[in-house]
């Protein structure tokens, strides 16, 4: 039976209004204006300096309103942001009490007013936004078995998909460390954005030291947060992890000297090994050693 779960750590804005579209487009980092209904974008806002500050998914309504599946410890303050460009714009700001629950075995055919594939990886599946009372028996009643929010993660993590605040920091990571330019996140080709000047330089530089990328570890799981070393020195932190698999925010010219040199990378004192994903197109540290 197709699996299903509710995630409990995300919420839903609303951004309605005649001016939605091209309000957005000039603000986050995807292109927006050209969704289709149950279309969705990956997309951040972010500072002038051009670190990510939010990332979200950008989903387009059936009645040409937009949905904002973001982070729940940041809605409030994602609404509360997108409100301080306002101005005088035709646009209206709200939170929802929509939850958000993925369909975990491939993306499927849901006949759900807001149901949408995760645009960064086809194997992270299909997404639904559903009322909260009657999410779960709306997912029963559709044929679906629900199972824990873990083993969303555990999948997220196998594919190498990074989330904010367990493998990067908001407020302190730029979209490249964030991979956010491999997975769909970033349109290079649209016009200006909050940051663009200096995502842009990172992009056409090739000047992304660091960037989140998954390892496979034996034996128990790091601390989320311990830090990485190769040999003797630091190369970075631990991020979210699960069956031998997990992420790491590294930096990567470190790494690549330290395996050159036959070190071994480690996390509170487990060995670990790179892991390229499949979606991976920079290059990769130990490819040319």
């Amino acid at each position: 039976m197709t699996r299903a779960a509710i995630l409990p750590d995300r919420a839903v804005l609303r951004v309605s209004g005649e001016d939605a579209r091209h309000f957005l487009q000039n603000l986050v980092t995807s292109t927006v204006e050209s969704l289709l209904p149950n279309e969705a974008r990956f997309a951040a806002l972010l500072a002038p300096q051009g670190k990510t500050l939010f990332d979200f998914f950008v989903v387009a309504e059936k009645d040409g309103g937009l949905l904002l599946d973001a982070p729940k410890t940041l809605a409030a303050d994602l609404a509360k942001r997108l409100r301080f460009y306002k101005l005088r714009a035709q646009v209206e700001i709200e939170e929802t009490d929509f939850t958000i629950a993925v369909v975990l075995d491939g993306q499927q055919k849901l006949h759900f007013d807001t149901a949408f594939d995760d645009p960064r990886h086809a194997r992270l599946g299909t997404r639904v936004a559903l009322p909260p009372a009657s999410a779960e028996q709306t997912l029963r009643t559709a044929g679906l078995a629900l199972v824990d929010a873990g083993e969303w993660q555990k999948q997220r993590i196998a594919l190498g998909i990074p989330e904010g605040g367990k493998d990067f920091a908001y407020g302190d990571t730029f979209p490249h460390e964030a991979d956010m330019d491999q997975l769909g996140g970033v349109d290079f080709r649209k016009g200006c954005f909050i940051g663009q000047e200096v995502v842009s330089r990172m992009q056409h530089r090739g000047t992304a030291r660091t960037r989140v990328v998954p390892v496979a570890y034996g034996g128990n799981r790091p601390e989320e947060g311990a830090e990485v070393t190769i040999g003797d020195k630091p190369a970075g932190h631990f991020g979210s992890g699960a069956d031998g698999r997990g992420l790491a925010k590294l930096r990567l010219d470190r790494v690549e000297e330290g395996l050159k040199a036959n070190e071994t990378l480690r996390a509170g004192g487990n060995a670990l090994t790179l892991v390229k994903p499949d979606w991976a197109k920079f290059p990769f540290p130990g490819e040319s050693a």
